[in-house]
Formats: structure tokens, C-alpha cells, sequence
């Protein structure tokens, strides 16, 4: 005993009680994946409350000289059996409510297993072991201060419990705005108790209650045709009456009501009174429908129903050891953990992070139970491993990524992507694999002259050509079929899938695309061009993005249920770019001054006549003046972007229509300057806004210069463009010829040699060229009506064979669905 006080009083300075706002790391070590429930249990440093897994605790110790830990160690072991219940494990209770980690939402804990748990505290170098009952004897001082350390630390929440949004509610609801000041119709409407029909057409379900006028009409049709027929949301667009109930979902504790206004499901304090002047009295109503979040939740409860990409329909192998890896959902993680099973098959990203190791090494591999032995429909179940730290850091600061919704694994890898440029300072930038330069031509079809770009790209987005299906017959006679069918309310045909040529595809982005209204600098004037786009450059590994996400005529995003059969092995030789070619003649590099005609005259700086009030004065027929398309920013500020957003959108995208400019939208929203005033570079003439910019940020050139580029390059770059990281890097490459005669310049005016060699300008960044021929090696498959909903799987060929990742189940894949993919991986074959 006398030991044993001697070495605590030693190390007591050191113990710090947990307080509010530390994070205590006590389910994951910081450098592996090891956790309480791995062989050699977890090391939670008493000090900064950091875990470390057996093989790290030695080293932490080392490094720091902290020598106190609390190691905790938890068995598994199946669940006792309630003495008072019924023979067997009672059924698991089914969610009542969207949600998760709360009372009657979706539980995440483990249900079938109980854990013995050993608790001690290790004092290094000498490993002596103190159980945590063991402590008697001691001052009382020393005593109680290790005893609240210990207790503080076993009952705090975890680090990476507080980073998740573990408890995520879907059901919290806000008050309408319009709850206090809905105006009601006098027009004696009395609506029965039951018996309710849509008075557009003959839905008896699915039926909303306009709380104005009293009309009854069916809700929205669904991405599956199920649903009704839109006539309610239609009903509000022609009247503006905002709130609507559902009918029956009327009980006396509350109904479903929506807000079309607010585009949200809302609560009404005053509903009893609002439905009592239809003559309802709420406290008679019996529930007859299922309410919307029921809805939602037998749709995230159908995912065991996609057999197809799942091979469900199939008895698999399951596969274990380094390489064959799973990872735990962690709420809707999945597109993670597709993107990062695939990435983390290439040679260039396994060096690099916690979660290659811990994918790879094999540690983590074996089998879920803890007996070894698994139910059949558990096969192939792993323990895995859970990237918890992972994915609190490169969510970190992110609106969507941050949160456990459902995401576009497409936009996750680009995501990452960007993280990893802005982080990698090394001359190792495993982004390299997949860097490729896009060549773009664009012909103005009046003058004849061309202007050739390059910008740096790391997926190619392949378009699906709908008319070119092989089985357009079938298609239309489906379509009839289904139309029939929900005619007479009869059960939908089985599916007819389109059958896309993937031919048709590489022929549709490599035909010219037409772009109506273009700015010709030649002209200086609008124009008709033609714009082609090619390869400048060939990455090691080729991504391409099946586009099955299109938006429909209402701006509602949708899903092309389409077959294609992808190339075991490609050759894309025939897509790579000329450059310049003679004969061609270059269109000057002018940039177009910004006039709209919706602005009033003299607060942007505009010239000439202030009382001239027609479009016809200078303001707006200078032929050197192009008018922005007024028509394009009015739809884009109309889905709800900011106006200088729209306008920047229809500017940069030279007013090639709504769909480009939707698409520049789309990509920089992320940007810090998205909803600032357009800033034309070198420009304080009319239709400027003249601003002072922020100097550039360190991490945005250290991205460029990270890329290929040097530092001079880019401080210039972003200063031409407001500091736009994207934009920076297409600046560079339509300005390569002016910076190259500056760096010429600067070493005749006397530079010396070294800073001529350090900040001389490259001739593009950093890319891996080399023949166009690929094999395909992974692709990533979603289910499900959205990128908003579903799941996703990956399969990775390995070792000769197809393995099918699916969350923490690895197993041999016997039919791999390659005509399903949605994000495929093509690997160069090498010459």
C-alpha cells in the first residue's frame, strides 16, 4: 500500500476531472480504431482525455511523460433473457417516430449483447494496475480526487458522441407564421367525419384539408408515381391559402399540417379552433391514415428490399482479413462509406490517414457475434470499424456533411477531394491519381474564331441520352401500362429498366454542345458558339459520374432508372484535346463589362445620361456593353438564390442559359464571396463594383501552389478574382501566356536566378498524363428514389475477384451489377 501511495501522490497533480466543454476520447484511440471492446482494451489519458489503443498508449507516454491512464476493457456477451418474459428475445421495438438516439425513434445501440466491464487506472513506465475498487486505504484527499476523475470520465458523454447528431429529431416542428392570423372563408363548408374524396378526381386517400376555404383535394405524387395527383399543392399556387391538414391523421392530441408557404410540415396551436370551423370536432377524430412521418419511416426501413445491387437474392461469402474491412453506418453514412472503401484501394491514399490503416491492416476484420458464430441473415456482419473521428472531421463547419442526413456520394468525393488540396502541403498529394486537365473550345459559328481553356477537373460527368435506349418499345408500352394502371388504381407492371448504350454516352460528351446567347469577343456582341469539350490530360485513375440525377420541369429533383453496361476495359484516346490548330484564329481575350437593365441608373457607377430612361440609351446598347439576361436571373432568384449569386451565375457562364447557370450555382455555393457584388478584374468603368478585397488566404495558395503553380501565380489569380479558389485556377490557365512574359520580363530586369527558378511560372499543375486506356476496378451503386434517401454499396475488384462493401458487411459478390452504377472507377492499363 505504501507502493501504491507513493506512486498516485506522485502522479495526483496530473488527474484532472473532466469539466464542461472537454471532450473525453473514451470509444476510439486517436491513432487506430481500437476501442474498449478490442483485445487489449483502451488507455484514456487522465490529463487530456485522449484514448490510445495497447500499441499507442507506450508512446503517448513517451512523448509527453503523462503517465496516468484509465483503461477500460469491455466483454461482449449475449443478453440475458428477462426471468419475467416470455421464452426467446422479445421483438425489437418497432420507431414510432423519425428520429434517432430519442424515446420512439430509431434505436443505434446494440440490443442483443451486454457487456462485463473492467475498469482500471495504469501508472506508466512501472504499468502499475490499480483496480478501480482498489483505492481504499488511501488519504481521503487523494482518495475522493481519483474517484471523481474516474466517475466524471465514465459518465461524461463521449468526444465523438457530442460531434455526431446522435439524438437527430425529424419530427421537431416549428409554429406556422400563419397559425395566429390564418383568415378563414365564410362559405359554410361542414366537412364529415369520414367518407372524404378529393373533389378534383377520385383519390380517397392521401387527402389534405385547405384550412381557408375548406376544399378537399389529394397531396403531392410521389418519385415512385405512388401518392396523389398534386391537386392540393396546386390548389395553393392558384389561391395562396397556406395550411392545409391532413385528413386522417385528426386525433385529439394533434394532425399532420403543412405549410406550403413555409415548405414544411409546422405545428398549429390553434388547429382545434381552425377545424372546428369546418365542423370538426377534434376530440372525436380517430386516426384512419398513416401520418407523414410513418411514411418516411417504412421508407428508410425498405432498404433491405433493394435485392438487386445488394445481391440479397444470392448466399455470399463472407470475406475477412486486411483489405476486407467493414464500416459501421454511423446514421446514413453510407455514401461515406462507399467513397472511402474505394479511395482507400488506391496505393496513393493508403499512406495516408488513420482510416487506411485501419481499413487495411486486418485488425478489425472478424466476424460481429461474439461467439463466432452468425444467424443467416447476419453473414458476412463484421465488427468493423467506426470512423467517428473521421467524419466529425471532414464534416466539420459543413451545413449537410456535418449532420447525419443522407448525401450524394458524388458531392461527398469532391468534398473530400477539396479537403485534402487544401490540406496536403506535401509534394505527396494523393488527389494527383485522379487530376486532369479538361480542354474547352468554344467556336463563335458568326466569326468562325475559337477560344481554347483549360481547367483543372477530377471527375468526367457522363450524360445518359434517353432517346438512344435499345428498348424504346418497351418503355413506351410500360409507360402505358403504368399509366393504366394508376387509372383504374391497379397494381403498377413490373419495372422496365432503359437499356442506355454506354457508346451513346461517350458520344454525348464529346458531340458539341450549342450555346445560344454567347459573348463574342470578336463580335462584341452576342453570338451563337459551339463548345467542345476534351481531355488536355489523362489521370491515372479515371471517375466517371453517371448523371441519373437530372431536375424535372418543376425544379424537383429526380432519378433516370436506367441499365447501362459499363466497359470492363475503355479507351478514351479519341476524346483528347488538339489544342490551337492551324488555321484556327483565337478570339481576343476581352473581358465583358456588367450592365443589367433592371439597375437604377448611377448607384453601380454607370456613364452617360442620367435622365435617359429607354433601353436604347447607352446604358444599354453600347455594342461594348453586353445586357446579362434578365430572364435567366429572375428564375434563379426565384428558386431562392441571392441576386448577386444569379448574376454573377448568367455573367461567368458568357448568358449561355438557365441550365449553365444553374450549374455554376450549384458549384460555388460554397464559395465565401457566393453572394457578393460581381468584381470585374483591372475594371472600374461602367458596370464595375469597385471593392477591396480581402488579401488572399494562405490555405488558398497553398491549394494552387500545391497544384503545380507557383506562389506569385496564384497571390495574382486570387486577387483577379476576388478570391475565389475555383475561379483562381481557370484565371491562371486563360492568362498562362501573359505570365509567362512577365516571368520573362522579371529575369531581364535583373532577378537573380534563384528567385527566377522559384517563382518562375509552370506550365500547368501538377498532373499525371499518360494513355488513355482503363480497366475498371470499383464502382459505387445507389438505391432509392434521391440523393436525399436511400443507400449506397461499393464493389471493389480485388485480388481477380468482385467484392461486394456494404456498410460492415464484406462479402465475394457473384453478380456484380456493374449496369447499375452510379460512380465507377477505371484504373489505367498500363503500356
Amino acid at each position: 500500500m505504501a507502493e501504491l501511495s507513493e506512486a498516485l501522490l506522485s502522479v495526483l497533480p496530473s488527474i484532472r476531472v473532466p469539466k464542461a466543454g472537454d471532450r473525453v476520447h473514451k470509444d476510439e484511440c486517436a491513432f487506430s480504431f481500437d476501442t474498449p471492446e478490442s483485445d487489449g482494451g483502451l488507455y484514456i489519458c487522465m490529463n487530456t482525455f485522449l484514448g490510445f489503443g495497447k500499441q499507442y498508449v507506450e508512446k503517448h507516454y513517451q512523448k509527453t511523460g503523462q503517465r496516468v491512464y484509465l483503461h477500460l476493457k469491455r466483454t461482449r456477451k449475449p443478453k440475458e433473457e428477462d426471468a419475467n418474459s416470455s421464452a426467446g428475445d422479445p421483438p425489437r421495438k418497432k420507431p414510432t417516430r423519425l428520429a434517432i438516439g430519442v424515446e420512439g425513434g430509431f434505436d443505434i445501440t446494440e440490443e442483443k449483447f451486454e457487456y462485463d466491464e473492467d475498469v482500471k487506472i495504469v501508472i506508466f513506465p512501472e504499468h502499475l494496475d490499480i483496480p478501480r475498487d482498489g483505492l481504499e486505504g488511501l488519504p481521503d484527499m487523494v482518495r475522493d480526487r481519483i474517484a471523481s476523475a474516474v466517475e466524471a470520465i465514465l459518465t461524461a458523454d463521449s468526444a465523438s458522441r457530442k460531434q455526431e447528431v446522435q439524438a437527430w429529431d425529424g419530427e421537431v416542428r416549428r409554429v406556422s407564421k400563419h397559425a395566429f392570423s390564418l383568415h378563414q372563408l365564410q362559405n359554410d363548408v361542414r366537412i364529415p367525419p369520414c367518407g372524404w374524396k378529393c373533389s378534383k378526381c377520385d383519390m380517397r386517400e392521401n387527402l389534405w384539408l385547405n384550412m381557408t376555404d375548406g376544399a378537399i383535394l389529394c397531396g403531392r405524387r410521389y418519385f415512385d408515381g405512388s401518392g396523389g395527383n398534386n391537386h392540393a399543392v396546386e390548389h395553393y399556387r392558384e389561391t395562396g391559402y397556406p395550411l392545409a391538414v391532413k385528413l386522417g391523421t385528426i386525433t385529439p392530441d394533434g394532425a399532420d399540417v403543412y405549410s406550403y408557404d413555409e415548405d414544411d410540415m409546422v405545428l398549429d396551436p390553434n388547429l382545434a379552433e381552425h377545424l372546428a370551423h369546418f365542423g370538426i370536432d377534434m376530440l372525436k377524430m380517430q386516426k384512419t391514415d398513416k401520418t407523414m412521418t410513418e411514411l418516411e419511416i417504412d421508407m428508410n426501413q425498405r432498404i433491405g428490399e433493394w435485392e438487386l445491387i445488394q445481391e440479397s437474392g444470392v448466399q455470399l461469402k463472407p470475406l475477412y482479413g486486411p483489405g476486407y474491412t467493414g464500416i459501421r453506418n454511423l446514421g446514413n453514412s453510407c455514401y461515406l462509406n462507399s467513397v472511402m472503401q474505394v479511395l482507400f484501394s488506391i496505393p496513393d491514399f493508403q499512406r495516408k490517414a488513420k482510416l487506411g490503416h485501419g481499413l487495411l491492416s486486418g485488425e478489425y476484420s472478424k466476424p460481429a457475434s461474439a461467439d463466432g458464430e452468425q444467424q443467416p441473415d447476419q453473414k458476412g456482419m463484421q465488427n468493423g470499424i467506426a470512423p467517428r473521428m473521421f467524419k466529425s472531421l471532414i464534416g466539420k463547419g459543413h451545413p449537410e456533411f456535418s449532420t447525419n442526413r443522407q448525401q450524394d456520394a458524388q458531392e461527398f468525393f469532391l468534398h473530400f477531394i477539396n479537403m485534402v488540396e487544401r490540406n496536403c502541403r506535401s509534394s505527396e498529394n494523393p488527389n494527383e491519381v485522379f487530376r486532369f486537365l479538361v480542354e474547352e473550345k468554344l467556336k463563335c459559328l458568326a466569326t468562325e474564331k475559337v477560344k481554347y481553356t483549360q481547367r483543372v477537373d477530377y471527375i468526367m460527368q457522363l450524360p445518359v441520352p434517353m432517346d438512344a435506349a435499345l428498348n424504346k418499345d418497351e418503355l413506351l408500352e410500360y409507360e402505358e401500362k403504368k399509366r393504366q394502371a394508376e387509372e383504374e388504381k391497379q397494381p403498377l407492371p413490373e419495372l422496365v429498366r432503359a437499356k442506355v448504350p454506354f457508346s451513346s454516352c461517350l458520344e454525348a460528351y464529346g458531340a458539341p454542345e450549342q450555346v445560344d446567347d454567347f459573348w463574342s469577343t470578336a463580335l462584341q456582341a452576342k453570338s451563337v458558339a459551339l463548345k467542345t469539350t476534351r481531355f488536355a490530360s489523362f489521370p491515372d485513375y479515371l471517375v466517371i459520374q453517371i448523371k441519373k440525377f437530372t431536375f424535372g420541369l418543376d425544379w424537383v429533383p429526380k432519378k433516370l432508372d436506367v441499365s447501362i453496361e459499363m466497359p470492363e476495359e475503355l479507351d478514351i484516346s479519341a476524346l483528347q484535346g488538339t489544342g490551337l490548330q492551324d488555321g484556327e484564329e483565337e478570339m481576343p481575350d476581352i473581358a465583358p463589362p456588367l450592365v443589367t437593365p433592371d439597375e437604377p441608373k448611377g448607384s453601380l457607377g454607370f456613364y452617360g445620361n442620367e435622365d435617359d430612361d429607354s433601353f436604347c440609351s447607352p446604358h444599354f446598347s453600347s455594342p461594348t456593353s453586353p445586357m446579362l439576361d434578365e430572364s435567366v436571373i429572375i428564375q434563379l432568384v426565384e428558386m431562392g438564390f441571392p441576386m448577386d449569386a444569379c448574376r454573377k451565375a448568367v455573367y461567368y457562364t458568357g448568358n449561355s442559359g438557365v441550365e449553365a447557370a444553374m450549374n455554376w450555382v450549384m458549384s460555388h455555393m460554397d464559395d465565401p464571396d457566393f453572394a457578393n457584388p460581381l468584381v470585374l478584374p483591372g475594371s472600374s468603368g461602367p458596370g464595375s463594383t469597385i471593392a477591396c478585397p480581402d488579401p488572399p488566404s494562405e490555405d488558398s495558395v497553398a491549394t494552387i501552389v500545391s497544384m503545380g503553380f507557383s506562389r506569385d501565380q496564384a497571390m495574382k489569380a486570387l486577387r483577379a478574382t476576388n478570391n475565389s479558389l475555383e475561379r483562381a485556377v481557370d484565371w491562371i490557365f486563360s492568362h498562362i501566356d501573359d505570365l509567362d512574359a512577365e516571368a520573362a520580363m522579371d529575369i531581364s530586369e535583373g532577378r537573380s536566378a534563384a528567385e527566377s527558378i522559384s517563382e518562375s511560372v509552370p506550365v500547368g499543375p501538377k498532373v499525371r498524363d499518360g494513355p488513355g486506356k482503363y480497366q475498371l476496378f470499383a464502382f459505387i451503386s445507389h438505391m432509392g428514389t434521391s440523393t436525399m434517401c436511400g443507400h449506397y454499396v461499393c464493389h471493389i475488384k480485388k485480388d481477380g475477384r468482385w467484392v461486394i462493401y456494404n456498410d460492415q458487411k464484406v462479402c465475394a459478390s457473384e453478380k456484380p451489377p456493374k449496369d447499375l452504377g452510379y460512380i465507377y472507377f477505371y484504373q489505367r492499363i498500363p503500356s
